[in-house]
């Protein structure tokens, strides 16, 4: 288990920080997520948020064999899971890139990926887990190709609790995006956001698997507070959405 976080001394690492959240207030909402097109809302806990973290790191490890310090690329958009494949890869030790041209040892990705990442010849390298990006997780409906693992197939088999086989060090390489990298220990100190007010909410439609949308999740994360995502996002209910999700802050795409 990663070591605590006493109240006199910070978490260092991603898991420090969640370990320290989750004995803190484990029932605030952490994780909010709308689809417009889809009318879909999800909310986590940090509870229910470790717990999936949890699952999706036990693969990554256990399943996918992959060890502290292997580089992983998260090719996903706004979504739920987005945060908790980052989390996962995180308490793992992993580095997660956004880089296409980094040569990564996995590549997680969704539908909109897959012709890309896996083609149509043999089996593809690196690695590739896909997620449907249905509802509550589930799996495609369709066969994948051959070597692409489908994550809402096996990740519900997998424990609900996670020892990783090494723990992460402040020093470790957790992020390597277009702006620049991050250590765990940088994690935990919000990813070099603005800094949020205790209990922040903040509202956006950026993926986490971006510079600006990562600092979006950590940001409130650090705070005791928590992010709503809203993929698909119909320009007329963000006034509405503000106020009903009590957003303190709220951050759009230039596209939305």
């Amino acid at each position: 288990m990663p070591a605590s976080a006493s109240p006199d001394s910070p978490a260092s690492t991603f898991p420090a920080l969640l370990e320290a959240q989750l004995r803190a207030d484990g029932s605030r909402p952490l994780v909010t997520f709308y689809d417009d097109a889809t009318g879909e809302r999800v909310e986590l806990s940090v509870v229910t948020y470790a717990n999936w973290v949890a699952k999706t790191a036990a693969l990554l490890q256990d399943e996918l064999g992959l060890e502290r310090g292997d580089l992983v690329r998260v090719d996903l958009p706004t979504h739920w899971l987005t945060p908790v494949w980052l989390g996962a890869a995180w308490s793992v030790g992993l580095a997660v890139t956004i880089d296409p041209e980094d040569s990564a040892d996995l590549v997680v990705c969704g539908p909109a990926g897959l012709a890309a990442y896996a083609g149509s010849a043999a089996p593809p390298k690196p690695p590739v887990v896909a997620l449907s990006l249905r509802p509550m997780g589930a799996r495609f409906d369709e066969p994948l190709p051959d070597g692409v693992v489908d994550y809402g197939a096996v990740v519900w088999g997998q424990p609900d609790a996670f020892f990783p086989d090494e723990d992460p060090g402040p020093d470790d390489l957790a992020w390597r995006g277009r702006e620049g990298t991050l250590t765990q220990a940088d994690l935990a100190l919000g990813g070099g956001s603005e800094p949020q007010t205790a209990g922040a909410r903040l509202l956006t439609d950026l993926s986490p698997a971006s510079d600006e949308g990562l600092a979006c999740f950590l940001g409130p994360f650090v705070a005791s507070g928590g992010t709503v995502w809203v993929a698909h996002p119909d320009p007329e209910a963000w006034q509405h959405r503000t106020e009903t999700e009590h957003a303190t802050a709220v951050l759009r795409s230039s596209g939305s």
